[in-house]
C-alpha cells in the first residue's frame, strides 16, 4: 500500500473537514468530545446535512447513489469526521439494510428504498438478536406464515439500538421449520408503524435510551418487503454481517480515544501504557486499510473482518479502562446526570471524569455485538486454518 497522500486527497481532507465546521452543531460535537448522550436531533440533523451534500451512503457505488469513493477517499472520510467530533453514522441503513437492498433486492424494491436511506429521512433498525439467538443468531425463533400476498409475523427481538427512532426494521424470521436452522430463514423489511409491533425500552445503568425489546405480534407485512428469496435469508445475513464488522472495528473513534487518553492523564506511569495502545491501533488500521484494499480491487469482506472486530473490540475496551485509570478516585462517583447536556448536577472532580465508569462498563458490550468475540475466533479458524 502506498500511504502517501497526493495534493487531489489532500484537498478532499480539506473540503470535508471544512463541510464538518460549517454543518455540525458545536452541541453536537461538544456532546461527542465530552462523552455525553446524544438526542435523536443530533443524528437526524447532521445526517440529512451529509445526505444533502451526497455523501452520507459514502460506501455506496454510484450506480446506487453514492459517491463511488475509494479506499482512500472512505479512509480520509472517516478519520476526518471523527477528529471533527461529529457523531458516529448511524450504520442501519446506509451500511447494513442499504448494501443488502441494492445487492439482493429487486429493482422495486431499490426504487422504493434506497432513496429514504440515502437521505436519512428514513430510519432504520436492526432485527437480529433474540432472547436464546444472539451469538447462535441461526436459532432464532421469530416466526413468519405466508397467507397469500402476506406474512404474518411473530416473536420478538431484543437489544435493538434505536428501534424507538426507527421507522423500519429489517428482520431475520423463520419461515420453514422442517429445514435446517439456517436454510429456513428469511430477510423481511417491516414498517415499525403496523399493528402489533411494540417496542419497550431498555434503559442502561447510566441513563441512557439506545436499546429495546421489540414485540411482533401478528404483525402483516407483505410479500413484496422479502429481500431476496424466501428460505435464503441466511446468505443477506452473512453478507450484511462481514460488512458490519469491518466498520465496527471503530478505528476512528480509537484513535480520538487515544488522544483524550494524552490529553486527560500527566502521569508518568500512564505514559508507557497510552503509547502500547496506541500502537496497537495504529496497527489495527494498517490491517483495515489492507482489508479496504481488497475490496478496492473487487474483494469481499473476508475472515479478515472477524479479525479486525476482535482486535477493535479488545482496543476500545483497553482504551475505556485507560481512562478510568487516568481518573482514579474521580470515576467511582456514580452520577449519570452528568452525561446528558442539559443536567443541573455538578461534576465531583474534572469534567473528563463522569463519562469514565459508564464507558467502560458500556464497553464490555463489544466483545459480543455483532457476532462475540468466540465466534470470530471460529469463522477465522474455520475460514483460514481449516479447523
Amino acid at each position: 500500500m502506498d500511504l502517501a497522500l497526493k495534493p487531489e486527497h489532500k484537498a478532499f481532507a480539506d473540503e470535508v473537514r471544512a463541510f464538518a465546521r460549517k454543518n455540525l452543531s458545536p452541541a453536537t460535537k461538544a456532546k461527542t468530545l465530552s462523552g455525553k448522550h446524544y438526542d435523536r436531533d443530533d443524528h437526524v440533523v447532521w445526517q440529512q446535512a451529509l445526505g444533502k451534500q451526497g455523501w452520507l451512503a459514502y460506501t455506496w457505488p454510484k450506480k446506487y447513489g453514492g459517491p463511488g469513493w475509494g479506499v482512500t477517499e472512505r479512509f480520509l472520510f472517516e478519520n476526518v469526521l471523527a477528529e471533527e467530533g461529529a457523531p458516529r453514522i448511524i450504520p442501519f441503513g446506509v451500511k447494513m439494510v442499504g448494501p443488502v437492498i441494492y445487492t439482493f433486492g429487486n429493482d422495486e424494491q431499490k426504487e422504493r428504498f434506497l432513496p429514504g436511506i440515502r437521505s436519512s429521512d428514513v430510519s432504520w433498525c436492526q432485527g437480529y438478536s433474540e432472547p436464546g439467538a444472539g451469538s447462535d443468531l441461526a436459532n432464532l425463533r421469530t416466526r413468519a406464515v405466508r397467507e397469500g400476498d402476506h406474512y404474518i409475523v411473530n416473536g420478538q427481538k431484543t437489544w435493538t439500538s434505536y428501534a424507538h427512532w426507527g421507522d423500519w426494521i429489517f428482520c431475520l424470521v423463520r419461515t420453514n421449520t422442517e429445514a435446517k436452522a439456517q436454510e429456513g430463514i428469511s430477510f423481511l423489511l417491516i414498517d415499525m408503524k403496523t399493528p402489533g409491533v411494540t417496542v419497550r425500552p431498555i434503559i442502561m445503568l447510566d441513563g441512557a435510551h439506545a436499546v429495546n425489546d421489540v414485540f411482533l405480534d401478528n404483525v402483516k407485512v407483505p410479500v413484496a418487503n422479502l429481500i431476496g428469496k424466501e428460505n435464503e435469508g441466511w446468505t443477506c445475513a452473512k453478507f450484511l454481517l462481514a460488512n458490519e464488522r469491518l466498520g465496527i472495528a471503530e478505528v476512528p473513534a480509537s484513535k480520538r480515544g487515544v488522544g483524550m487518553l494524552r490529553a486527560i492523564s500527566d502521569d508518568p506511569s500512564l505514559a508507557e501504557k497510552i503509547a502500547d495502545v496506541d500502537l496497537q491501533v495504529q496497527a489495527l488500521e494498517m490491517s483495515e486499510l489492507r482489508a479496504l484494499s481488497t475490496m478496492a480491487l473487487g474483494g469481499a469482506p473476508g475472515p479478515e473482518a472477524s479479525i479486525l472486530k476482535v482486535r477493535g473490540s479488545e482496543i476500545q475496551q483497553r482504551i475505556a479502562e485507560l481512562a478510568m485509570e487516568a481518573c482514579g478516585e474521580y470515576a467511582a462517583p456514580y452520577q449519570p446526570g452528568m452525561l446528558f447536556q442539559d443536567t443541573n448536577e455538578t461534576p465531583i472532580g474534572p469534567d473528563h471524569a463522569p463519562p469514565a465508569a459508564p464507558r467502560y462498563f458500556n464497553m464490555r458490550k463489544t466483545t459480543i455485538y455483532g457476532g462475540s468475540t468466540e465466534i470470530q475466533k471460529n469463522i477465522v479458524s474455520k475460514a483460514i486454518l481449516g479447523l
